[in-house]
């Protein structure tokens, strides 16, 4: 059972009890993420995340450390174009110490300027790791051109020129702006006691009442555009994305573009694994995978190679997406892929952690809880024609993008990826 309440100031709680577990996950998740910052701002929601764990008024950046690590838990962090999470996961026997160290970061961080300073070359630093993996860094370039100027295609991270920029001010006037009370959501699930746990959520984060200013400007929908460049670098492979346009996170399609992927390049048993890594040996990593947002996403398809193969690997590809397009799929590949995708969800519910993002991510999505039973049921009703008609629809007439960085002549690719 799910149960839900909105505080005083309009954060939403909602809760999954499971009584089979010992422990318990407790998230907040704030709607802001990367793409509601300004130019000069960018890489702020990221930046924040990490100062949230840097000291209050009563606790220094270790203290917090070692209290969560003497009680066995995890307490952290992460940071998305759309939201910023944190979380803990601890043994129910100290949700309230879980509580109290997620309140007191939350409500009496002190951005202490020394820290800022360190923490600057920790994100550089972070940065640089990116820039040193290829198959991160190309996905990152990928979204940034399809993306064209949108705050979507912008690194969550930032760059070195704007998080060396940061200021204090800059840091504590983005939160101010942004942090709106309706538009957190607080998660838990695993083993607790429902009244407890409303009540001491209530005294934890209710009287939190953000600055009571608009929060954010409205996110500008991203419109893609087709991209075709190749960046040399020297690197013992290729590595290149191939996509186009994806769907919303709440598309009515949404199911549809899930099975659709999972049969493309979504799993080892995939057309794509199987047909380039399998039987021809020319990749160790190749994969298709979605990115959904509010208003849009990316259906993307990663590959590694080396350079002489590249050329036949994209190749590969788009005969992949062709075949899928003209031809459709079989039962049972639609079959096998609706197995393998329910499998998936049924063991994530075995985690506090996985039930915990769930529900915070249908309330902050839909508003209410979609029932597990209402998942499966929609994953079962797609048909082959209607993976047949979106494939039509996101690889029609449009040319597919692609971004290729290593040591690879533009010319040697493809002209014209059309499927």
């Amino acid at each position: 059972m799910i149960y839900k309440t909105v505080l005083e100031n309009g954060m939403r709680v909602v809760a999954e009890r499971m009584s089979s577990v010992k422990s318990l996950s407790v998230g907040l998740w704030v709607n802001v993420g990367s793409r509601d910052e300004d130019p000069e701002e960018h890489g702020t929601s990221h930046f924040l995340e990490h100062m949230f764990f840097k000291g209050t008024a009563t606790r220094s950046a270790l203290d917090i450390a070692r209290e969560i690590d003497q009680i066995g838990g995890e307490l952290n962090a992460f940071t998305s174009r759309e939201t910023t999470t944190f979380y803990a996961k601890v043994l129910d026997t100290h949700v309230q110490k879980a509580i109290d160290l997620l309140s007191d970061n939350f409500h009496h961080s002190s951005f202490d300027p020394r820290e800022i300073a360190k923490e600057k070359q920790v994100v550089i630093e972070e940065i640089k790791m990116v820039e040193d993996d290829p198959e991160d860094l190309v996905q990152e370039r990928y979204a940034g051109r399809v993306w064209n100027g949108n705050p979507l295609g912008r690194p969550i991270l930032g760059t070195v020129e704007t998080i060396s920029g940061l200021t204090r001010g800059k840091i504590l006037n983005f939160l101010k702006r942004t942090y709106d009370p309706k538009e957190i959501v607080i998660s838990v699930a695993g083993r607790f006691d429902v009244p407890s746990m409303m009540a001491a959520l209530s005294t934890a984060f209710g009287r939190y009442t953000g600055d009571k200013i608009d929060r954010r400007p409205r996110r500008p929908p991203p419109r893609a555009v087709p991209v075709f460049e190749v960046e040399k670098r020297n690197l013992e492979q290729v590595h290149l994305c191939i996509g186009a346009d994806g769907l919303s996170h709440n598309h009515p399609d949404r199911f549809v573009l899930l099975l659709m992927n999972t049969i493309l390049g979504g799993s080892v048993s995939s057309r794509l694994f199987q047909e380039v890594r399998e039987r021809r040996g020319l990749v160790y990593s190749i994969y298709s995978s979605i990115s959904s947002y509010e208003d849009g996403g990316l259906f993307t398809v990663y590959a590694g190679t080396g350079h002489e193969n590249a050329p036949k690997v994209v190749d590969l590809i788009l005969k992949e997406i062709r075949k899928m397009k003209r031809a459709g799929v079989s039962p049972l590949e639609l079959e096998n892929a609706k197995n393998h995708i329910k499998g998936s969800i049924l063991l994530g519910m075995e985690s506090t952690s996985s039930r915990m993002s769930r529900i915070a991510k249908d309330e902050l999505y839909f508003g209410r809880h979609i029932p597990l039973q209402t998942t499966l049921r929609e994953i079962d009703k797609v048909s082959g024609n209607q993976i047949s008609r979106l494939t039509e629809t996101l690889f029609g007439s449009r040319a597919l993008s692609l971004t290729a960085l290593g040591k690879i002549d533009r010319n040697r690719l493809p002209k014209a990826l059309s499927v």
